[in-house]
């Protein structure tokens, strides 16, 4: 229980009618979580308005309500506060109530399209390796030193962040390393948290179904590089084309990393081959598991993070060299038949253009790569025939497949995948909608030494079909294939 005058301290105010000397024992967004006691924040979200659900939340109990506009009748005994940005408020209020934990961590958070999962998931495994107690928050999972709880969201909402985060406090934890998205930082979810280091990895295409443009989307990015302090670091890819933009104007310490320049952080890739890479970084040289030169980026993130936070060099190569990539990133199995299949969360077109290149520079000229893959429905279509061209431009045979339909017809986002084939490529391509089957396909199809990548889920082990999440496994169920196949 906290008073409300504690709780919303650091929050722009505009008016407050009502008394802020009272207790309150519970913070909410969603008007169902009111009780007594209960403080409602009115948040405008994507598809509904909190504004909306403010007299359900005085009948349901609330002591207090924060709005950006007050309501036409107002209850004597209800506190109102009305602010700027209610969302805004939300994350400090959320802080605030749980006594603010993310000042009491060393928290970093990594935000960029792809390679957020790998390099927060990596120093998850490093820290706890070296003897630390490490949280984690990211896609695959939410980690309080051992104990693993399912993810719902890359970055979960404002008063679930806090309250992890206050768990992570309460169990002994000193390093957090946590998924920032651009939806997150656009909805002000990490509003009010005090991050020591911000790590930017790169930005392409995604989420064209949310931002209106690219600009907005390289916005909502930089949001996070803003909020930093002036003693936090700003650790910034940049051979990334927006490197440069996210430090602009930032007041915190900005250091840069890449492989091609003389950065603070440089890294040069000495082999690359499919049982992993040897990377030379700031002059030492090490071999990892993890394969292509999208890794050699994420192990130069945990190597800059690492270093920034004061650990030896020398000590962090070590451990980093027996590393393993998170579950369905780049995620491999042989079959009996010598067929490698690769099961990659790839759903953009560069993380899938990086993943082909990858594949290709491995190969033989004998050996041929089969890729498998879709898109999202209720998602982003504008990548769908840009994913298609790709996959066309670097494969030997595209098997066009189901990826979360949702509320689309499959046939549908198929069609719009194919059309950005060219016509001079159509004959290597299979259509087979039922994304098992097309696994299977592609199983029976590649010989001795050829590669399947089978991309877009990843570490996913459903598919959503209307309104159904239905079991599915992209690793579990190419296993199978290659027994059954085997017998």
């Amino acid at each position: 229980m906290k008073l409300l005058k504690d709780i919303i301290y650091g929050i722009r105010i505009i008016k407050i009618k009502g008394n802020t000397n009272i207790a309150v024992e519970n913070i909410a967004f969603d008007s169902r979580e009111i009780n007594n006691l209960s403080l409602f924040i009115a948040v405008k979200g994507v598809s509904l308005d909190g504004h909306d659900f403010i007299s359900q939340a005085q009948n349901s109990g609330a002591c207090a309500i924060i709005c950006e506009s007050l309501p036409e009748i107002l209850n004597d005994e209800i506190t109102y506060i009305k602010v700027l940005d209610s969302s805004k408020s939300l994350g400090i209020v959320a802080s605030n109530f749980f006594d603010n934990p993310s000042e009491k961590l060393k928290l970093v958070g990594i935000t960029g399209t792809n390679g957020k999962t790998t390099c927060a998931t990596l120093l998850y495994d490093l820290y706890r390796l070296m003897g630390y107690k490490t949280g984690l928050i990211s896609t695959v999972h939410i980690k309080i030193l051992h104990k693993t709880i399912p993810s719902t969201h890359t970055t979960p909402n404002a008063i679930r962040i806090n309250e992890l985060l206050s768990q992570m406090v309460k169990e002994g934890c000193s390093y957090v390393f946590m998924e920032v998205s651009s939806h997150a930082l656009d909805q002000n979810r990490v509003s009010g948290l005090s991050f020591d280091i911000g790590v930017y990895t790169n930005i392409s295409r995604d989420h064209m179904d949310y931002h209106p443009t690219l600009n907005d989307y390289i916005g909502a990015k930089k949001k996070l590089f803003n909020s930093l302090k002036n003693n936090a670091v700003a650790i910034v890819n940049f051979d990334d084309p927006y490197g440069e933009e996210m430090v602009r104007d930032i007041i915190a310490k900005p250091l840069s990393y890449g492989l091609k320049g003389d950065f603070d952080f440089k890294g040069k890739i000495v082999e690359n081959n499919i049982s992993g890479l040897s990377i030379e970084i700031d002059g030492f040289e090490m071999t990892s598991r993890l394969i292509g030169e999208f890794n050699a980026y994420n192990l130069l993130v945990v190597f800059a993070v690492a270093k920034s936070l004061g650990e030896e060099a020398l000590t962090v190569l070590t451990i980093i060299s027996n590393l393993k990539a998170p579950d369905g990133r780049f995620e491999y199995i042989v079959s009996p038949s010598n067929v490698t299949a690769v099961i990659d969360y790839a759903h953009t077109p560069d993380a899938l253009e990086n993943v082909l290149k990858t594949l290709v520079s491995l190969k033989s000229d004998k050996e041929k790569i089969f890729t498998v893959f879709g898109c999202g429905g209720d998602r982003d279509k504008g990548k769908r025939p840009l994913m298609g061209e790709i996959s066309s431009v670097y494969s030997d045979r595209v098997i066009v497949t189901s990826d979360n339909p949702r509320s689309e017809k499959p046939s549908e986002i198929i069609k719009e995948i194919v059309s950005g084939i060219p016509k001079s490529k159509s004959s290597k391509v299979l259509t087979v909608q039922d994304r098992r089957q097309a696994i299977k396909v592609a199983c029976e199809l590649a010989e001795s030494g050829d590669v399947i990548l089978i991309a877009g889920k990843g570490h996913e082990k459903y598919q959503i079909i209307r309104d159904e999440k239905l079991h599915f496994d992209d690793l579990e169920t190419t296993i199978e294939i290659f027994k059954q196949i085997q017998q």
